[in-house]
């Protein structure tokens, strides 16, 4: 079945169709992972994004039950040079034809993914659509210019209502943005007892549960578009530790006075160097954003820059001079992507055990 990707700028492509079969809107991003497809696929920071593979063969190893981030993918699309109809591996369940199938994701193959990713990188990301090349392209064209893409991103992929995931270690709030289930994981690995709040969780809900620490989780879109959040981080800061993560991280810069803006066409893939200032440590990194803290408005009174990326030399992360609180832009948990950084859930944890220890 033919499909057309449509850009904003009015350029197209023309590929197969696999996975759904129904037409598409979004902000089309690139990643340049070079495997873990489906934990890209199930990521709920690619919320309302279609998502281009600069790798050139993405299914071969099918969908198996270990590397979900989520249940319920939110991506909008998924666009690939060639998609591989025959699922190698032990861990196989199903092939990504059928989990896109199953899940409502289009995706288009055949596309010159390259030539897609030069365009994405001159001139930024933009709004495309995925449609049948059986309808006529204006019409497609016009309804793709008239589209207005959701800004309520955080809230369409946040959990509804609280819930526990049991250990017997530390209490730890988790407030979910759009969290990755591998931070989950490490946390759990670690023995932490974790409750899981919705995005809108005030300060007050959360000093109640008495926890010993709070992670600001991962998600998507405009970190500007959650005012009411920052107004819980400046509630709990000095009262609790606090570990941010991406989303989490830009939320706890925009609460301590710096500013954020939109990146040309983001970060996105397992192969970002990341230097930590104060050792000189470099760190591979796992990345998904599209939004960057400002280092120019940080206010070096509040917060200390700890990490910076070495290709672009933009802020990866920041603690705070006077709470216990510290964030970073990259993935620590990984899925997919290298573990360099996993050894953060562990200084979370110690600066958790030394807040106590003082308190």
């Amino acid at each position: 079945m033919k499909r057309w990707l449509i850009l904003e700028d009015g350029t197209y492509f023309e590929g197969e169709g696999f996975g759904a079969e129904n037409n598409v809107f979004g902000e089309i991003v690139f990643t340049t992972s070079m495997t873990g497809y489906q934990e890209t696929i199930t990521d709920q920071s690619f919320n309302g994004q279609i998502i281009t593979f600069t790798y050139p063969m993405v299914g071969n190893y099918g969908i198996n039950r270990d590397d979900y981030e989520s249940i319920e993918p939110t991506c909008k699309g998924v666009v690939v040079k060639e998609h591989a109809r025959l699922a190698s591996n032990w861990r196989n369940q199903m092939t990504l034809d059928d989990f896109l199938k199953r899940k409502g994701i289009p995706g288009i193959a055949g596309i010159d993914t390259r030539a897609l990713t030069r365009k994405i990188r001159q001139y930024g990301t933009m709004k495309a659509s995925i449609v049948d090349s059986g309808d006529e392209f204006h019409h497609a064209y016009d309804q793709l210019k008239a589209v207005v893409l959701p800004t309520n991103q955080v809230e369409q992929v946040s959990t509804a209502k609280p819930y526990p995931s049991p250990g017997t270690g530390h209490n730890v709030v988790v407030v979910d943005f759009g969290l990755k289930h591998s931070i989950m994981r490490e946390l759990s690995k670690r023995n932490c007892n974790l409750t899981v709040l919705p995005y809108h969780a005030t300060a007050e809900e959360i000093l109640e549960l008495s926890p010993d620490g709070v992670m600001l989780t991962n998600g998507p879109g405009d970190p500007k578009s959650l005012p009411e959040v920052l107004e819980m981080i400046r509630g709990i800061q000095g009262k609790i530790p606090i570990f941010g993560i991406c989303l989490g991280h830009q939320l706890f810069s925009l609460a301590n006075g710096a500013d954020t803006k939109k990146m040309k066409f983001g970060h996105r893939g397992l192969n970002h160097p990341v230097r930590e200032i104060a050792t000189g440590r470099i760190d591979f990194t796992s990345q998904n954003h599209g939004y960057v803290v400002d280092g120019d408005s940080i206010d070096p009174d509040k917060l200390m820059v700890t990490h910076i990326e070495v290709n672009d030399g933009t802020v990866e992360g920041v603690r705070h001079r006077h709470y216990p609180a510290f964030s970073v832009q990259y993935h620590p948990d990984a899925a997919p992507g290298p573990h360099d950084a996993v050894h953060l859930f562990d200084e979370f944890l110690e600066m958790m055990d030394a807040w106590k220890e003082q308190n």
